[in-house]
């Protein structure tokens, strides 16, 4: 299995408002970058999208290395918590429904293609693909 890297990053002007991801998959010395945007989603729609079109990106099951700097998206991956609110019907351990259900369905079936490994990374600090990353969402969150 070919070994990947996947940067992404969301932004969101107003949370709801007009927002914008990005990603960046590395393969040897290939860099692909990939962005887009909506009128009107929240930050964290933004960082799940991100991720989702990364792997749609991927021709075949690869080891994808995941860097992003949204707790919400590394913790509920890593951590179990999105499988665990799929398995009882999109509802979380406070009893309140999860959000974003539609996208972390069609992530957790991509995520079940690949060997996924997680990575935290602090945002806005001295990460040069974190940080093109949040160039490409911000300037896609402007277009609206």
């Amino acid at each position: 299995m070919k070994t990947v890297t996947l940067y992404t990053d969301g932004a969101c002007s107003g949370n709801p408002g007009p927002g914008g991801w990005g990603a960046i998959l590395s393969y040897q010395e290939h860099n692909r970058e990939l962005s887009g945007g909506e009128a009107n989603t929240t930050n964290n729609r933004m960082e799940l999208t991100a991720v989702i079109k990364g792997l749609e990106a991927l021709k075949e099951p690869c080891i994808v290395e995941l860097f992003s700097d949204s707790k919400y998206v590394i913790d509920a991956l890593e951590k179990g918590w999105a499988l665990g609110w799929q398995k009882k019907g999109w509802i979380k351990a406070d009893k309140k429904p999860a959000l974003n259900p539609d996208l972390w369905e069609k992530l957790l079936k991509l995520c079940q293609k690949h060997q996924m490994r997680y990575h935290w990374v602090k945002g806005h600090a001295d990460n040069p693909m974190n940080n093109r990353c949040d160039q490409l969402a911000v300037a896609e969150s402007k277009k609206f």
